[in-house]
């Protein structure tokens, strides 16, 4: 014997996993209609123990679409009276007919996952088409979902037209079809590309069985890799990946124990687990049909699987890529979390979605609707006394904001503290510790008073005492015993990572923290569920000069100068006025002209600020009006602000509500979305295509403003990003912890609280009798003894202005900040209390916002007056592809260190400011300007960098070696490049102030601050 290595043997083999026989296929083919010949219920095939049971494609009616022979099997084993009563499937006629219209019917109406759910209502008869999985100890709803024919048919003949065609396995329920499969095999050198276009171009979708609504996927297949689609369309049909993943990325992972696709039919489409998508994951209606993708199937089933092995109290830390159907995963999790018992008893009596993004906070909403057998479960909490309302009404699900969640939750009251939570938290970040977590914990801890009982502490007959207060307080802080914390994001910071993640001891003592689950953008990427946002980014470059127009010459700081002349000439009418037309260009010449998306692509143009953003509203929309442009550009910015001579609302401007933005950038006219700070996180639309980014953009903040563009559409096979402001190393250096899972380092350490506190109170700005008395009136008082806090703060603030020098207040007050932070964030995660702690934090809360700042003069007030425009232009440089390490992302943990004090200003003359930013070379009739700044700017610091011996000497030397060794580099590049820029090479060796200058500009690029001079900045 040999072993088959067709694709046959493939069928043959999945067919023997699912039912433990071959399922070889006989007869001719299904019946065209006229009749079942000789098919009722004995000849079904009893299951072999794996679940499924092998159909035969002579049981299958190509007119309705329908496996008669496992229907009347079905029926007759858990509907005896009614099989009895209606028409026998194998004898043509009238009622038979008339019976599996109405079958098919609903299920063109309503699609095959609600037919199967609710069964089918024909004459006086309601028909079953699915029985559920039994809950534990209900033995007749074990044996009725034992009945339940799960049938797989190899070469099944689906086609009325050319009864010839046929595919290579359909699986089936209770005669119903939900699935159909392409087999390729790799090593007959086909793989599960052919299937995909197997499906594209060979499988009408005019075909009942490819309709929508019909089956709930479709698969195809080799032996590495499956796909799958829900809706086929022929050259249109969408296939999405349905890997494991492998080293983060795509693919499937070497299987020791066979083919690497044997997940699919040993785990996902084993007998139960199908049966628990069917239940509680597939979705079909008019717009769309749902399958769930394999990594938030597997993530729900692990986080069920492990709540319940652990019971209430667990904290777990979901990594998902942005745009990778988070909303599904978390809708998915929230009502499987409904039924999910320990000891016979449902663990949770509550579940609460919590959003700290509006847009999403819908979004979810609608998502977990659409699961109707939970509808009535679902209550959409607004306001204060919503909670308590829900969970009288029997409410199972309760979906808030993170705003309106402490409101919410302190309406719960004594009566529900004995209860058990799970919270889900969406997009999880630093939002969820501190006083947030406070006042969840106040809301819903099992043990101890709320807010509301801290008003009676007086006229109770059980009085807390000072102590009790204290203690409830901190206790407030702790995960809570009874709530479960299940945290999706995908960009974790470090307090996320401590706060939710998973611990993991290191050699060294060091506790690191991973995602309990992770679906990386690496991942996402390859597999085509998201775009590659830094795949075309292209950077502009701003070149300008400033003119001073005052007689004087006086002196300012020169740091904080520059940064003011940057925001100056970046807002200045004329650059956003060049800039609008550089963006309206653009988008019509290379997004509208090439129809990108199908000739429906958006474009955003991040600004910063309301301002500017008005300003661009206006210069594109005046822009496209004279170009007779038929596309319209929205502004998005929050509140009312002065414009001109006019109060100007983002409505007033669009002509149209607020509400309606994310909908009518969707229509046309609307092409082009203009956004101060709204927009750029947690909005999903796939029509986006290009980013104008006029905003410095740095860590979290980039990867979700830029992360807008990656969310998938089938007709959009790239996108671009042309960024006025950040340059690519910024922007390369804020995903790199985020393209693979994210590691939190080590925990922060509670030890540098101790040190926090010895270090304040030595500076004797308190007394510890003085915190003591504070904390006792604060928690002995309500709102109207305000004024009895006032005199023991302001006897420290005299002490801090007087006794302390200006650095030692920068310092204190530093570290006071400091403390307030890390012990708020530390007392949500640390499993002990510290009384002193929690005393000091309440003190220094109430101090801080009393203490002055230093005094600071603005020493670069006033420079705005004293220069004009003079020049400006920008030049866009050469797309590319920014590629981001293949590791996982560490991040350090959260910071406890102070503030720095305000460096000293570096004063510098007005004159001197604008020479150094027009450029000390500016006045040189270059020939070719742009080529010669390129070479002085990038070219000769980046070859002076890599000569070995100054490189040595920078790292192993002192300042006035490597300067030696420096200015021999620097003479040895410029005789390199004497040949192709002879006028650089003449100045440099004929002209000493320009030598000098450049030994010091290039010096200083790439030994003291090569952000300096190879900055974004460049002007000439």
């Amino acid at each position: 014997m040999t072993i088959d290595i067709t694709e046959g043997g493939l069928e043959r083999f999945i067919c023997e996993a699912l039912t433990g026989e071959g399922c070889e296929p006989s007869g001719v083919g299904g019946a065209d209609g006229g009749g079942v010949a000789g098919v009722d219920a004995s000849d079904a095939i009893a299951s072999a123990g794996f679940g499924w049971v092998c159909g035969s494609p002579s049981g299958y009616d190509k007119e309705f679409c329908l496996d008669l022979a496992q229907l009347a099997a079905f029926l007759h084993a858990t509907q005896p009276k009614t099989a009895a009563a209606l028409p026998a499937f194998n004898t043509d006629g009238p009622a038979r007919r008339e019976l599996l219209a109405r079958i098919v019917g609903e299920i063109d109406k309503r699609g095959t996952v609600d037919v199967l759910r609710n069964g089918v209502r024909h004459r006086q008869h309601h028909i079953e088409f699915y029985f559920p999985l039994p809950s534990a100890g209900n033995p007749k709803a074990a044996e009725l979902f034992d009945a339940n024919r799960f049938s797989v048919t190899r070469q099944l003949r689906y086609s009325r037209a050319n009864p010839g065609l046929a595919l290579d396995i359909a699986l089936f329920v209770n005669g119903l079809p939900v699935a159909t499969f392409e087999l390729k095999n790799s090593l007959t050198k086909q793989t599960v590309a052919d299937a995909v276009r197997q499906y594209q171009n060979d499988r009408d979708p005019r075909e009942k069985l490819f309709a929508k609504g019909r089956c709930l996927a479709h698969f195809a297949l080799d032996d590495s890799e499956a796909m799958f689609c829900t809706h086929l369309r022929g050259k249109k049909s969408v296939f999405l990946p349905f890997n494991k993943g492998v080293d983060d990325g795509a693919g499937n992972p070497p299987n020791p124990d066979g083919i690497k696709t044997d997940y699919l039919w040993r785990e996902v489409l084993a007998r139960r687990s199908f049966a628990d998508i069917l239940e509680n994951y597939a979705q079909q209606n008019k717009q769309h049909s749902i399958w769930p993708r394999y990594h938030q199937l597997d993530a729900v089933r692990r986080l069920l699987s492990d709540a319940r092995n652990n019971g209430v109290g667990e904290k777990y830390l979901i990594q998902h890529s942005a745009g990778s159907g988070k909303s599904f995963s978390i809708a998915w999790l929230a009502h499987r979390l409904i039924d999910l018992r320990q000891d016979d008893k449902p663990m949770f009596d509550s579940i609460i979605v919590v959003t700290d993004r509006v847009i999403l906070d819908r979004q979810i909403d609608q998502t977990i609707k659409q699961f109707t057998q939970v509808r009535a479960t679902v209550g959409h909490a607004d306001r204060s006394g919503d909670l308590r309302k829900f969970i009288a009404e029997g409410k199972k699900i309760v979906i808030t904001t993170i705003q309106k969640f402490p409101f919410i939750l302190e309406e719960i009251g004594d009566e529900h503290r004995g209860r058990s939570f799970a919270i889900i938290i969406d997009e999880a970040h630093s939002s969820q510790g501190g006083r947030t977590a406070a006042a969840m914990g106040r809301a819903l801890a099992s043990s101890g008073v709320d807010r509301r009982a801290e008003a009676d502490f007086n006229t109770s007959d059980d009085i807390p005492t000072y102590e009790d207060q204290i203690n409830e307080i901190m206790d407030a802080r702790k995960p809570l015993s009874n709530a479960s914390y299940f945290a999706f994001t995908a960009t974790p910071k470090n307090k996320t990572l401590q706060i939710f993640g998973k611990p993991d001891p290191q050699p060294d003592g060091k506790i690191r923290h991973l995602p309990f689950h992770s679906y990386t953008m690496k991942q996402a990427i390859q597999e085509g569920f998201i775009l590659d946002v830094l795949a075309n980014y292209t950077p502009v470059e701003s070149y300008y000069r400033l003119a001073k127009v005052v007689s004087d010459d006086p002196e300012y700081d020169a740091k904080k100068a520059q940064k003011k002349l940057r925001r100056y000439v970046e807002s200045h009418e004329h650059a956003i006025r060049l800039k609008a037309e550089i963006m309206a260009d653009h988008f019509m010449e290379q997004v509208l002209n090439a129809r990108k998306i199908g000739g429906k692509a958006r474009a955003m143009v991040v600004t910063d600020g309301v301002e500017r953003a008005i300003k661009y509203y206006h210069a594109i929309s005046d822009y496209l009006n004279d170009a007779n442009s038929l596309c319209r550009a929205i502004v998005a910015f929050s509140g009312e602000h002065a414009y001109g001579d006019q109060q100007v609302t983002e409505a007033s401007l669009n002509g149209f509500p607020s509400s309606q933005i994310a909908g009518k950038i969707q229509e046309d006219p609307y092409r082009i979305l203009i956004c101060a700070d709204k927009f750029q996180t947690g909005y999903d639309e796939p029509l986006l295509h290009t980013m104008y980014v006029d905003k410095t953009l740095s860590g979290v903040k980039a990867v979700q403003t830029l992360s807008r563009l990656n969310r998938a559409h089938p007709q959009k096979s790239d996108v671009f990003v042309l960024d006025f402001m950040n340059d690519t190393d910024t922007v390369k250096e804020a995903f790199e912890p985020y393209y693979r899972a994210t590691v939190l380092a080590e925990e922060t350490d509670p030890n540098k609280l101790h040190d926090l506190q010895a270090d304040l109170d030595k500076s004797e700005v308190y007394l510890p009798d003085e915190i003591e008395e504070l904390v006792k009136r604060y928690l002995a008082g309500s709102e109207q003894d305000r004024p009895q806090l006032d005199p023991l703060l302001d006897i420290c603030v005299e002490r801090y202005r007087h006794d302390l020098g200006e650095d030692d207040q920068v310092d204190f007050k530093g570290k006071a900040k400091a403390f307030v932070r890390t012990y708020e964030f530390l007392a949500s995660v640390l499993p002990y209390s510290n009384e002193d702690w929690e005393k000091r934090a309440i003190f220094l809360r109430f101090l801080v916002p009393k203490l002055p700042a230093p005094k600071e003069d603005d020493l670069s007030q006033g420079i705005l007056q004293a220069i004009d425009m003079d020049s400006y232009r920008v030049e866009r440089r050469t797309a590319m592809k920014l590629a981001l390490p293949d590791e996982h992302g560490e991040i350090a943990p959260v910071p406890t260190e102070a503030g720095v004090a305000n460096p000293e200003a570096e004063m510098e003359r007005l004159s001197q400011i604008i020479a150094e930013f027009n450029n000390l070379f500016g006045n040189i009739s270059w020939e070719d300007q742009d080529r010669v700044h390129e070479t002085l700017t990038v070219y000769i610091p980046s070859q002076v960098a890599k000569d070995e011996k100054y490189a040595n000497a920078r790292q192993h030397s002192d300042r006035q070696n490597a300067q030696v060794e420096h200015n021999r580099a620097l003479e040895k590049v410029m005789a390199a490049i004497m040949e192709d820029e002879t006028q650089l090479f003449k100045h440099f060796t004929d002209d000493a102030t320009f030598k000098a200058w450049l030994q010091a500009a290039v010096f200083k690029a790439t030994y003291d601050n090569p952000s300096l001079f190879l900055s974004r900045d460049h002007v000439v």
